[in-house]
């Protein structure tokens, strides 16, 4: 599988480690008869890096930048260098390679080329084959071309075959525009008047000519201090309409997109569709202001704006495959682009025929070149489904080319769109691409059924392998745009930590979610439940949850890890590490009970655990668990004390104001009930590993003038049973625990929850479990974290001044699930600077401590935690609000890290 709807098996992968290598896998292949289909990221949309032969992983070795000339601004490149890698590569020299797609984090150059990728700035710089100089391309069979302009190193009859097709090509390919993709769409180049260009030409053939092995490209001067104009239209009619008036403003950029897509992003000017529309300069912005007819707009100039609001646009890939209401959209219909004056009258008519099939998508992209993304929520897993896509289709390529449109813009025809040719382009244009094809590949073993003699688009779709259940209708939402295959550390992100080390598909949120795939279709992987090679891959998987965040479609391999776990071992004993770490909050208490911390310690020192991770020392365990320190402090631990300091007296909400502490309507103010009672969750790493924490949140919450309750002993969020994948367990502890609070009167106000996991599987792993009680949701709902609490019930305390920088690491699980911009705040709020790392610790929970994943758990900690901490002035403070995280740091920076909590009330 690939990016689009359809999947196809191949007889096996060939990862080739220089151009010799590919020689000799298309001779073998020619010699069998055997198909070969070249592929880079396989971020491809319309199912053209899909093939029954033998498929060519040129991203595993034949990924370097060869060469950089900055004066000649050109550069030779491997085709499965990452587009990301070469744009870090040259922009040292204020240069930077011009196409740049949503995917270019993963994507590859190679990629680029077979689909003729265009991107944002394709209106300034053009599409990829407008960037291709020079070509080394391997035919099916190992012969080799080197390829640029003029005849030379041409395969034997191209020549002739332009030379009696001049007409055609003349008149065919006529009247063509910037985003006519579809077919062999640049053939046109291979006329004289047009330079003669055989390189160019070959750009945008999807694999069906020949495999590229290196490709000398132009590079572009980057402007130094580019101006994001954001300009607010009513609707999206007049945003289109509005798009094509600019493009005589000199813009890098015009996207468009409306209100259905980025619902309320921040950021953004008043209306109901934008355009996002890059210029080269502030004054060139000013400019572009002055003339566009805009109903609102904002300038944005600084870097940070920029990629916030571009990032809106970049994922929209994925979260376009989501619904308001959750319901799932598939590519297909990815990039039909139209010349950008019909574009508005082609949306218009494009939403009309979307209402007539009862169909959904929301459309965005490429307004300044007319070409739209969107993606439908198409019924492709029954035949009445697959009937209304195929009508759909056809009705959609009539719609296009009545408008003088390519079925593609950008990302290629592949299976999805090539039956369709014959409506865009008519019978002699056709035959000559199959005669440019046979050129070439006259066995046709390259990528079959793609362009040439196509495949039916209702053929090989992906999902008709599945059976309808929930959980295969969960792993289907992956697809495949790769974001998970990003290897670049820094920023907030955290997914996809294991594959960031291996740099292995399988250890990606995409191979996982694929091998489940094929789990369930039972074909190729055909052990369901108690498959080998599924288990192997979830085993590295650290159930960080970073794709349920970090995934455009809201992956969560988590979740799906801890079902297979659940379902490979049901009814079989299971690893140790699933009983010691999975039962972690009984062997807990028990060693509570048996007041057992200080032996159990001393001996910890010195042995290690069978079934644990030998090199990996065991944790102190709390002498006194901070519940038995509540029990003994008495009712006065939670009381709540006086402000720690006067409100700012800028601030309105000070203790006299109205809702403040001490004023009408606030904690102690007169009329008052008196204060807020918080519920403070005892969790089992908080408790018995870390009360320290607690003692602290206890100190700060009555500082901020709450009180302070706690639940009945022994509730528990079940997550260490949920991450050993002991479902059953979790259900049964977690009805435990809502027993309990029913018992005790229940939850009135919010639950606070100090250690992220703890609080991300009260949130979202409970109303998941039990999701027919009522209960749960409303446990769920009260969840708070430490700074929420503060931030949305004692709203005008204000925290101690620390004036300190600060260093540390983001819960993945925070990260994920709860969010931590209430964090950054109050951190702000108290003079807390800096920024705490992304990525993972590699601790993980249970993750760390078992066998088989020590080096990658090191390894994990090495991307972004230990250097960040290394490069943290001296007298930084380091915080991490995850007791993982303070493992991590402690075991591997020999560096103690607190809970927030902590930090502030030492400030106290």
């Amino acid at each position: 599988m690939d990016a689009s709807n359809y999947r196809r098996v191949p007889v096996g992968v060939v990862a080739p480690r220089d151009a010799a290598d590919v020689s000799a896998a298309l001779e073998v292949c020619a010699a069998a008869g055997v198909p070969v289909v070249p592929r880079g990221g396989g971020t491809s949309i319309a199912g053209q890096a899909t093939g029954t032969g033998v498929v060519l992983d040129l991203t595993r070795h034949m990924n370097a930048l060869v060469s950089v000339d900055p004066a000649a601004r050109t550069a030779v490149v491997q085709p499965g260098l990452v587009l990301d890698r070469l744009r870090d590569a040259v922009r040292p020299y204020g240069l930077a390679f011009g196409p740049d797609p949503s995917t270019h984090s993963r994507c590859t150059l190679g990629g680029m080329i077979g689909n003729n990728a265009c991107g944002a700035h394709s209106v300034a710089w053009g599409t990829t084959a407008d960037n291709v100089l020079e070509l080394a391309v391997t035919a099916y069979g190992g012969a080799a071309h080197r390829l640029s302009t003029g005849w030379a190193g041409a395969p034997p009859g191209l020549r002739e075959l332009v030379a009696g097709n001049l007409a055609v090509l003349r008149t065919g390919l006529a009247g063509g525009f910037s985003r006519r993709i579809s077919g062999y769409g640049g053939l046109d180049a291979l006329l004289p008047e047009h330079g003669t260009r055989p390189a160019r030409a070959f750009c945008g053939s999807e694999g069906t000519l020949g495999v590229v092995t290196e490709a000398v490209v132009r590079l572009v001067e980057a402007p130094a201090a580019p101006v994001l104009a954001v300009l607010g239209y009513a609707d999206e009619r007049a945003a289109a309409d509005a798009a094509a008036g600019l493009l005589a403003h000199g813009p890098l950029t015009v996207e468009g997109m409306a209100r259905d897509l980025v619902g309320d992003a921040a950021g953004l000017p008043r209306g109901g569709a934008w355009l996002f529309v890059e210029m080269p300069d502030a004054g060139a912005a000013r400019t572009l202001l002055r003339a566009a007819d805009a109903l609102d707009a904002v300038l944005v100039a600084d870097r940070a704006g920029q990629r916030a609001l571009w990032r809106v646009r970049e994922d929209a890939a994925g979260t376009a495959t989501r619904l308001p209401d959750g319901t799932m959209a598939w590519p297909g219909w990815e990039d039909c682009a139209v010349p950008p004056v019909r574009l508005g009258a082609y949306l218009r008519e494009f939403r009309a025929l979307l209402a007539a099939h009862g169909l959904r998508g929301t459309p965005y992209g490429h307004f300044g070149e007319g070409c739209v993304h969107v993606r439908i929520d198409f019924d492709l897993a029954t035949g009445p489904g697959v009937a209304r896509f195929r009508a759909f289709s056809e009705e959609l390529a009539d719609l296009v080319v009545s408008h003088g449109g390519s079925l593609s813009g950008e990302h290629g025809d592949g299976q999805a769109r090539a039956e369709l040719l014959p409506r865009m382009y008519g019978p002699e244009t056709l035959a000559l691409f199959a005669a440019y094809k046979d050129v070439w590949d006259p066995a046709g073993g390259m990528n079959p059924g793609i362009l040439v003699r196509p495949a039916r688009l209702d053929e090989n779709l992906r999902f008709a392998a599945l059976p309808a259940t929930p959980f295969a209708r969960e792993v289907a939402r992956c697809v495949g745009v790769a974001k998970c295959r990003t290897t670049e550390p820094g920023g907030p992100g955290v997914m996809c930590p294991s594959y960031r080390v291996t740099g292995e598909e399988r250890h990606s949120t995409r191979g996982r979610a694929r091998l489940l795939h094929e789990m369930l279709a039972g074909e190729v992987v055909t052990g369901g439940w108690r498959s080998a090679e599924v288990a192997e891959a979830l085993d590295l998987c650290l159930g960080c949850k970073g794709c349920a965040g970090d995934c455009p479609v809201g992956v969560d391999m988590a979740a799906y890890k801890a079902e297979f776990l659940h379902r490979h071992w049901a009814g079989r004993v299971r690893p140790l590490a699933h009983y010691l770490l999975g039962g972690l909050p009984r062997w807990l208490r028990a060693v509570a009970a048996l007041r057992a911390a200080r032996p159990l310690n001393a001996a910890g020192r010195h042995l290690r655990v069978p079934g644990l991770e030998r090199r990996r020392p065991l944790p102190p365990l709390a002498p006194e668990p901070f519940t038995r320190w509540w029990h003994r402090s008495g009712p006065g631990a939670g009381r709540p004390a006086p402000p720690a300091g006067p409100a700012d007296p800028a601030d309105p909400a000070d203790p006299a104001a109205p809702g403040g502490p001490g004023g009408p309507g606030g904690p102690g103010g007169p009329g008052a009930p008196g204060p807020t009672v918080v519920t403070l969750w005892p969790d089992t790493f908080t408790n018995h590993l870390s009360p320290d924490a607690a003692r602290a949140a206890v100190r700060v919450l009555g500082a901020a003038g709450l009180a302070v309750g706690l639940p009945p002993d022994g509730v528990c969020c079940g997550l260490t049973y949920v991450s050993t994948g002991r479902l059953d367990r979790a259900r049964s502890v977690l009805r435990r625990t809502l027993g309990a609070l029913d018992a005790a009167g229940g939850v009135d106000g919010p639950v606070v929850v100090l250690e992220p996991s703890c609080a991300a599987a009260l949130r979202a792993d409970l109303p998941a479990l039990l999701p027919d009680d009522p209960r749960a949701a409303r446990l769920a709902a009260s969840v708070r974290t430490f700074a929420e609490t503060l931030e949305e019930y004692a709203p005008a305390w204000r925290p101690p001044r620390l004036d300190r920088a600060v260093a540390g690491q983001t819960h993945c699980h925070q990260h994920a699930v709860l969010g931590d911009a209430a964090d950054r705040r109050l951190r702000e709020r108290a003079g807390l600077t800096g920024e705490l790392s992304g990525g993972c610790c590699g601790l993980a929970g249970n993750f760390g401590f078992e066998p088989g994943h020590h080096e990658v758990s090191v390894a994990c900690a090495g991307e972004q935690l230990l250097p960040a901490l290394r490069a943290a002035p001296p007298t930084a403070l380091v915080q991490a609000d995850g007791y993982s995280c303070r493992t991590q740091i402690a075991q591997l920076g020999g560096v103690r890290a607190h809970h927030l909590a902590e930090l502030l009330a030492d400030g106290l």
